[in-house]
């Protein structure tokens, strides 16, 4: 079925079906610093990116392509917007590369450069939201592979994707500005390689970080950093939470 959520034969997330390519890459401009994901040890204890999102707030992503800013509204999907504002409070964006995007359909992200991050939210799902936006052009919506196993991805529809509708995909916000820019991610590559593109396997990301990518995808675009910008957010703390006696508890990211 065109257009509709594949279940990938791969640990790690979701796939939505496929499309053509285009687009050309740049590199980072030499002022952008980016907070690396691995900084915040709040990463590797999901159980602490509870809290509870604003309202409406807006993140702003700095990329290698350009800025756009996005809108979430809690109301559209109270869990998912919650999720993305602890991803991006503690900085899990940063060094993200856009590695699926599929002109007309979607831009996806989501995956840490980390393969430590990654395996520490892997499991970390959130519970479904009801559906009460259209994945419209320009709205973002966490991915999924099944029933409440939204995790870490997400993905933007470049093209009218009302189809996902009916299967459960929650839009819970908006590019409001910098859609240009979102619309010129490079997508030379092509699909995943279970769609029949030349892009990036999302296990071997999961599993070997910013080494494959850089490897073997280098003109891929990236975000250097995502911030929210409105309202502005207290700081987190950095202190890393004692490790309790008896074993790890690494969750992991994945799917969405």
């Amino acid at each position: 079925m065109s257009r509709a959520l594949i279940l990938a034969a791969v640990a790690f997330a979701c796939v939505l079906a496929p499309a053509s390519v285009s687009a050309q890459t740049s590199s980072a401009p030499a002022h952008h610093t980016a907070r690396p994901a691995t900084g915040d040890p709040t990463l590797f204890h999901p159980s602490l990116l509870k809290a509870k999102a604003p309202d409406v707030y807006e993140v702003k992503f700095t990329t290698t392509k350009g800025d756009f800013v996005i809108q979430v509204t809690r109301a559209w999907a109270p869990l998912g917007a919650d999720r993305f504002y602890n991803l991006v409070k503690h900085h899990y964006f940063n060094n993200n590369s856009f590695f699926r995007v599929v002109p007309g359909f979607v831009v996806q992200f989501g995956l840490s450069p980390s393969p430590a991050i990654n395996k520490a939210l892997q499991n970390a799902t959130i519970a479904d939201d009801p559906v009460t936006q259209s994945n419209r052009v320009g709205t973002i919506t966490f991915a999924t592979s099944g029933p409440n196993s939204r995790t870490t991805q997400v993905f933007i529809s470049l093209g009218d994707n009302s189809s996902l509708d009916s299967q459960g995909f929650a839009p819970f916000g908006q590019v409001t500005s910098g859609m240009d820019v979102v619309q010129q991610l490079f997508s030379g590559y092509g699909d995943l390689p279970e769609m029949g593109g030349n892009g990036p396997r999302e296990d071997a990301i999961a599993a070997q970080g910013k080494q494959y990518l850089d490897k073997n995808f280098p003109k891929l675009d990236s975000i250097v950093s995502a911030s929210i910008i409105s309202p502005v957010p207290a700081s987190p703390s950095h202190t890393a939470p004692k490790k309790p006696a008896a074993a790890s508890g690494a969750a992991s990211p994945g799917k969405s």
